[in-house]
């Protein structure tokens, strides 16, 4: 909560008629009257029925006694109070200090109201559309490869009208394009765009949708949602709570891994409907083989290098290609046409890309033809449901549903391998693999807008990011919710906190999809909402000049980075396009030269390695890294050392390590982990000619090579290392024995 500035009273007025009534104040006297209220039991408990709990009561008391303490003059029944405490008691403050809480928290007076607005503990009764029809549940529940989303898809197209909803842009354009092709016309809706299959723009029966934009009063036959278990989601989960809960559809075939099964029961159960449970098994084998890589020179056709970061991809691309071999990359941050054209020149039999390296990005929306998944680390950044960054090793659940990428049904592959790049991980995966899924134990909520706008009516000198935190620290959920972590939407509401725009123009904007890590996205955010105010519209020529399109092919990481952030503005963009029309009309021209951007991203990432070794030449001398076989460098574990000595500074990048994961095993698993990378480290200094990588990667040239040798040879013969003295001493012990 954040108090409402109160100034200390200077009326001199005021302050003759209390000295008059009484004398004037001792402040010290006062001062010490103050100290004995605040401790009161009694006083504390009074606040608590009055809505102050203890930091409330705390901020109240602190704005109080500096209130009091530095104003020249107070109203006259409190300066008689304050004068009188030695013959009355310190108790005869709460009136006025209740009153000056309720004057810095507005909150106060309508606290019943707010707590009524903030209950989220019966979900069931947002979506009466839904509670008006009996619903048929069925679970289709399996790992990844089982077959489970196909037998809800062939549902899905065999009814009169349906609604398909998955987390990703190219699942939902996967399922629209099987449809179509099977002559079920079925549209196409993002948060940037809608795609119709009748070119008289005419709705369809069928929609393919990512599940945020899913309608809750549109009735339908039938309604899939896919990935069930990401309504745990600690930043997305709001949107599977609202599609199980309020999709309007005869029948709801809900895919996803069976450790969901348990909290869907039960919250169909409050709805009164049942589940019916059809449980799927992997359809090709996958088998955890007992060697790891140990090399990038026993890469085989079909491989997968999984790393959990853009340094990793970066490194490992770059020595693969140093091997001869073609490799494609895919990562989270590019565009899905990328994506999709690295995945088609992989699949290609007639390429000769037969190497992937990838993030957890492949985990879903991508058919891949893979034989064997390799994960570089098992340790990855993830974010808790405070919102707090964490590095940990991965989940069961995310160890599953990457590997089994592996050996897909239909490919030329019938069955998966997995194993780890290094030896010493290959344990601690075996146990991660073998370990049960631990059950989904709640589903996420998230403030709507008519419960947002109801706040602003109680405290409208409220600012957005204040009413969300009132509203979250209000809020009562049931065992079977949690609220979903706001610190994106308050980040936002911050940033335009300025801006004087009406609170549902603000609500849209703070609800963008946008990584707040990119500072040209959210400037670009920023501006847009600036022009928005004025009420000028955003046009194609401004978005250009702004962007300074055309753009040309990157020449190294870094101007492919920011073509990256360029594609996100564009989608932003097209976002935006879809709630405010007229302010954003250029909708198609931006979707046309995002195309475009796309292809020239595209060419970006097939010559990746070309752009590292530029980024890498126009380093300073001495800054190049030189990855080893073994690339210990680019290990995840390395970056996690690295965060932690940053972990003091005031940085949005840094990263709290919190390796406090869920049970001791993981914990301590990753602090041997740590240890045995120091010493693997050190190791593998000794291993292999160095010096003829340096030379393969040109990272060393030959002139360079002879220079070193020539200061190594000067440097051992004065003892520079302390060799010499060493040998010094070990001839004399020999002259000795030969005596």
């Amino acid at each position: 909560f954040v108090p409402v500035p109160l100034k200390p009273s200077g009326d001199a007025a005021e302050e003759d008629v209390g000295a008059e009534l009484t004398r004037p104040l001792d402040k010290g006297e006062v001062l010490k009257n103050l100290n004995k209220f605040y401790k009161r039991k009694e006083i504390q408990r009074l606040g608590a029925e009055n809505g102050l709990d203890a930091r409330l009561f705390h901020q109240a008391f602190i704005s109080f006694r500096k209130y009091i303490m530095e104003s020249s003059s107070v109203s006259a029944d409190l300066h008689i109070i304050l004068n009188d405490i030695c013959c009355g008691h310190v108790d005869d403050l709460f009136p006025f200090f209740l009153r000056h809480a309720k004057q810095i928290f507005p909150m106060l007076d309508c606290m019943d109201d707010l707590r009524k607005i903030s209950d989220l503990r019966l979900p069931p009764n947002w979506y009466p559309d839904a509670r008006a029809i009996q619903r048929k549940i069925i679970f289709h529940a399996g790992p990844t490869n089982s077959g489970k989303t196909h037998h809800a898809i062939q549902r899905f197209l065999s009814a009169k009208s349906g609604i398909y909803c998955g987390p990703l842009k190219l699942l939902a354009h996967e399922i629209s394009q099987k449809s179509n092709d099977a002559n079920v016309p079925c549209d196409l809706v993002t948060g940037e765009e809608r795609v119709y299959a009748n070119e008289d723009a005419r709705p369809a029966p069928h929609i393919a949708c990512t599940i945020e934009m899913c309608s809750t009063n549109t009735p339908y036959e039938v309604a899939v949602i896919d990935e069930i278990q990401m309504i745990r989601d600690p930043a997305r989960g709001w949107a599977w709570t609202r599609a199980l809960l309020g999709l309007c559809a005869e029948e709801i075939h809900v895919c996803g891994e069976p450790a969901a099964i348990d909290l869907v029961t039960e919250l169909m159960y409050t709805t009164g409907e049942e589940v019916e449970v059809r449980n799927y098994k992997r359809l090709t084998p996958l088998t955890v083989l007992d060697y790891a890589l140990e090399s990038l020179d026993n890469l085989r056709p079909g491989d997968c290098v999984v790393c959990f970061s853009k340094n990793d991809i970066y490194s490992v691309s770059r020595q693969i290609e140093a091997r001869g071999l073609e490799c494609a990359v895919i990562y989270g941050s590019l565009p899905p046409g990328t994506k999709l054209e690295q995945a088609k020149k992989f699949n290609d039999p007639n390429d000769p890309c037969k190497i992937l390296v990838a993030t957890d990005a492949i985990g879903m929306g991508l058919n891949l033809c893979i034989k064997r998944i390799i994960f570089n680390s098992i340790v990855k950044p993830t974010v808790n449901e405070k919102g707090e960054k964490e590095i940990d090793s991965i989940t069961t659940s995310q160890a599953l549903q990457i590997a089994g990428r592996a050996g897909r049904y239909g490919s030329s592959f019938k069955q998966g391998e997995v194993t780890t790049m290094h030896r010493e991980d290959l344990a601690q995966l075996k146990e991660i693999l073998n370990e049960p899924v631990p059950p989904v134990k709640a589903a996420g909520l998230h403030p709507t807008p008519e419960q947002i706008e109801m706040f602003a009516y109680h405290l409208p000198d409220a600012t957005l990011s204040n009413l969300i935190d009132i509203f979250v620290s209000l809020s009562q959920v049931d065992g079977l919710y949690f609220v979903c972590n706001i610190d994106d939407f308050k980040f936002l509401a911050d940033m335009i906190q300025h801006i004087p725009l009406n609170l549902r123009s603000r609500y849209v904007f703070c609800t963008a999809p946008l990584n707040r890590k990119e500072p040209f996205v959210c400037t670009t955010l920023l501006k847009f909402a600036r022009q928005f105010s004025r009420n000028e519209p955003l046009t194609f020529d401004w978005l250009c000049r702004h962007t300074k399109w055309p753009l040309a092919t990157p020449k190294n990481i870094k101007e492919l980075v920011h073509l990256e952030a360029v594609h996100d503005v564009f989608d932003l963009y097209l976002w935006l396009s879809y709630r405010f029309m007229d302010m954003f009309p250029d909708a198609a021209l931006v979707r046309d030269i995002q195309k475009k951007l796309d292809d020239i991203i595209q060419v970006g990432v097939s010559n990746i390695t070309k752009l590292i070794r530029a980024s890498q030449t126009g380093t300073a001398p001495g800054t190049a890294e030189a990855m080893s076989e073994d690339f210990p460098l680019s290990r995840t574990v390395r970056d996690t050392r690295a965060v932690s000595d940053r972990h003091g500074a005031k940085s949005t990048e840094a990263l709290s390590v919190a390796v406090e994961g869920p049970g001791e095993r993981r914990g301590r698993n990753l602090k041997a982990y740590r240890s045995a990378t120091k010493q693997d480290d050190l190791k593998s200094h000794g291993r292999g000619s160095l010096a003829n990588r340096l030379l393969r990667e040109g990272l060393l040239t030959p002139e360079m090579l002879r220079q070193l040798e020539s200061e190594w040879q000067d440097q051992h013969r004065d003892g520079r290392y302390g060799l010499s003295s060493k040998r010094d001493d070990s001839s004399k012990e020999t002259r000795k024995k030969k005596k």
